[in-house]
């Protein structure tokens, strides 16, 4: 791809476009004029500047197996950041160890892009970011981090789970059920019943798109302004299955605490409709909510398709994203038009 050649917003894939559009920059950047292009090739091709990457990896905190940079917008060029310096960025460049790795960074922006557009839901804020050689990366802004660079406060649900790798073992975050975790809602969050409808929506849009890293500590509580705690923005949201031969949940458990499965899903090896509206049930969401919060993904979406065909992807995945979105839509009980 020539970087001088793009059709569609690198953020929103709105169209007609060569870089960053009026919207995507004051989401992503606070309106200043910032290029798509980052001011460094890439670390394999310069040994200085892989330096300055090695060096930056050893003082970021966030935690998981992908690569993740920090990085903080001076003026309007964004930069690594150095030791002691609040980054307010992170930037994931293309991993390693997986399957058409090259394709991580435009999965990840799609999915995150589906998400916001299409099914209403908070995301954290996110563009695809290239090196001086046109090599994709996904960057997306920190929403724990204040104007001031002060923190606002942040638990993962493997934190209010109690489970860390001493206490639980290697697979910590993956042992546990999405009823669980909805019942954390309940637990930690004053105003459970608005939170917890934004996360059942999560997990379905989870299982439709394939997302099976969606493990403990991609969910997670956030301090409001006035000081109690929401759901945090989504984050980390991609389709896994065009990278690695996954399951339809990453939790061990899935949707429950027991081994409750319908008809449907004991014949199919899938959840469906009725496993979902159990699953409501049982996390808090009343019948009549569940019936107009389920109602989007069962629908097929136009501008899901819109979105597959102006991302990054090449036309290969693009066809396979979109296979899997209309296999599992089926599962759900789906009719198609």
């Amino acid at each position: 791809m020539k970087l001088n050649e793009l059709k569609y917003c690198p953020g929103t894939l709105a169209e007609n476009f060569s870089t960053y559009s009026p919207s995507c920059l004051r989401n992503l950047f606070r309106s200043k004029k910032v290029s798509h292009v980052l001011p460094y090739n890439q670390p394999q091709q310069n040994e200085e500047v892989m330096e300055l990457f090695i060096n930056n990896r050893k003082h970021i905190s966030i935690s998981g197996v992908q690569e993740k940079l920090s990085f903080l917008l001076e003026k309007n060029v964004l930069r690594l950041t150095k030791e002691g310096e609040q980054g307010t960025y992170i930037l994931k460049p293309i991993p390693r160890d997986l399957k058409k790795v090259d394709q991580v960074p435009a999965n990840e922006h799609l999915t995150m892009q589906i998400a916001k557009q299409v099914y209403g839901l908070n995301t954290a804020e996110n563009a695809m970011i290239f090196f001086k050689n046109a090599t994709p990366a996904y960057i997306t802004k920190r929403f724990d981090v204040k104007e001031d660079g002060s923190k606002w406060g942040k638990e993962d649900f493997a934190t209010l789970a109690g489970k860390t790798k001493d206490s639980a073992g290697a697979n910590f975050k993956y042992e546990y059920s999405y009823e669980e975790a909805g019942l954390l809602i309940q637990k930690y969050v004053s105003a459970w019943r608005v939170e917890i409808e934004k996360y059942f929506s999560l997990v379905v849009f989870n299982f439709l798109f394939s997302n099976g890293d969606a493990h403990l500590k991609n969910f997670s509580l956030l301090e409001s302004s006035k000081g109690d705690y929401l759901l945090s923005p989504a984050y980390d949201l991609l389709n896994t299955k065009l990278h690695v031969d996954d399951t339809d949940f990453a939790l061990d458990k899935g949707l429950f605490a027991d081994d409750f499965k319908s008809e449907q899903y004991k014949k199919s090896g899938h959840p469906a409709k009725s496993d979902f509206e159990e699953f409501a049930k049982r996390i808090g969401v009343t019948e009549n909510r569940f019936q107009k919060l389920i109602s989007p993904f069962l629908v097929k979406q136009s501008f899901v398709e819109t979105l597959v065909s102006r991302s990054f992807l090449t036309d290969t995945n693009k066809r396979g994203y979109l296979l899997m979105y209309n296999t599992k839509r089926n599962s759900l009980g789906a009719v198609t038009k």
